[in-house]
């Protein structure tokens, strides 16, 4: 089981946000400290605030990220935020593969048959053909989203031949 957390991590219609920081996901996974209890690490998520470490919450979390969104913002001064491309935004994206790749390869050197963390892209924007299509639904075009796949699979290979060979 994962936890997403809150999207967007501010109230809306009053209704409480309950995973938004560190602190918040430290407590949900001390409740019930098992590693069938973990993290959908969503980088957009939880990089709309400025004061996660994103890198840091993967160090500390990573046995128990279970699931990862990639998906970058950018954070504004109002504390507003917009939806960036994969590589571009407020977060480090190349930091946070590096990071999670860390994991895996623990894990791998662990001989754990579940070494991979599962990763995809996220919030794609709309591109070529997706523009104007009506049935689609926001976020989640086709080909912004195999775009940022792209972008996302060529830092991964760069990881693997540079810092983790």
């Amino acid at each position: 089981m994962c936890i997403h957390p809150d999207d967007p991590l501010f109230s809306l219609y009053g209704l409480p946000r309950v995973v938004s920081t560190a602190d918040d996901a430290r407590f949900i996974l001390g409740v019930v400290d098992s590693p069938a209890n973990g993290l959908t690490f969503c980088t957009g998520s939880y990089g709309v605030r400025a004061d996660n470490d994103l890198v840091a919450m993967i160090e500390e979390f990573a046995p128990r990220i279970h699931f990862a969104h990639l998906r970058n913002v950018t954070r504004e001064k109002d504390g507003s935020f917009y939806e960036a491309e994969h590589l571009e935004g407020s977060t480090d994206m190349a930091e946070v593969i590096l990071a999670l790749m860390k994991e895996e390869a623990r894990r791998r050197r662990e001989g754990r048959s579940d070494w991979r963390i599962p990763m995809r892209p996220d919030h794609g924007h709309l591109l070529a053909d997706d523009i104007g299509k009506t049935n689609i639904n926001p976020g989640y075009s086709l080909i912004g989203r195999l775009k940022g796949l792209a972008e996302l699979r060529g830092i991964m290979r760069a990881v693997e031949r540079f810092e983790l060979a």
